[in-house]
């Protein structure tokens, strides 16, 4: 089966990381819904992509450096457009709790600066809702990863990469990564890459493929799934 993962949500519907995004990928058929984590000052885990709110919410300044209450007064919609005008930014409490249900699983991008104590926290509340099986976490970061190995082993991981090179067989063994999730382009022009992560029994996912004439190629080279921003598309696609 290839996965159909909705990047961010379904965000050509919503804006990016919110739970109309979310809700709108179950719907649409998403395998897995992917979404990004990262910590406030005050240690609760918020779901953004960027290091700062400046692009997605009514604010301004770093994640790390405002507090909770700070982040959930901001407006995370009206950017998208006057529809979403007043969506909050969720914790990762809340988007875990709307995803629970199913059937859709999670791929969970942990995002730098992570530390252990963050860490676990964000695999605590996975964990709490019974939502480790259902789940994947990824990372650029391999400090990251690592530190989600130790405090959970066995859980599944994934190497986010920019770029394939002579290291990147070796190093999804030595992290025992389930999933290794590069861009487009060295799918494709990296033959020899995909069949050394096919032999060693890891799939790839890349993102973010948004043009339905990449999807054939993709899954023509051996691809495992697709990120892609419109995964209702996508499923409509694989369906056909």
């Amino acid at each position: 089966m290839l996965h159909r993962v909705a990047h961010r949500g379904y965000c050509t519907v919503a804006p990016e990381n919110t739970l109309p995004a979310f809700a709108a990928a179950v719907r649409s058929g998403a395998t897995l819904v992917e979404f990004d984590v990262r910590v406030t000052r005050d240690g609760v885990p918020v779901v953004i992509h960027d290091r700062t709110v400046n692009r997605t919410t009514s604010g301004a300044g770093r994640v790390w450096d405002l507090g909770y209450d700070e982040i959930r007064a901001l407006d995370a919609g009206s950017w998208f457009g006057p529809g979403f005008t007043g969506l909050r930014v969720p914790s990762l409490a809340e988007t875990l709790d709307l995803l629970a249900p199913g059937p859709a699983e999670l791929l969970i991008e942990i995002k730098p600066p992570a530390t252990l104590d963050e860490v676990k926290t964000i695999v605590t509340q996975v964990a709490e809702r019974d939502l480790l099986e259902r789940s994947v976490f990824q990372s650029f970061d391999t400090d990251v990863i690592r530190k989600i190995r130790d405090v959970v082993p066995g859980v599944r991981l994934a190497l986010l990469l920019f770029r394939f090179d002579a290291e990147t067989v070796p190093l999804c063994r030595e992290l025992g990564v389930t999933f290794c999730n590069p861009a487009i382009e060295d799918v494709l022009g990296g033959p020899e890459t995909m069949a050394g992560l096919a032999e060693a029994g890891v799939g790839v996912m890349p993102w973010t493929p948004n043009d339905l004439a990449q999807w054939r190629p993709l899954v023509l080279a051996g691809v495992a799934g697709l990120i892609t921003d419109r995964v209702g598309e996508l499923t409509g696609w694989a369906a056909a």
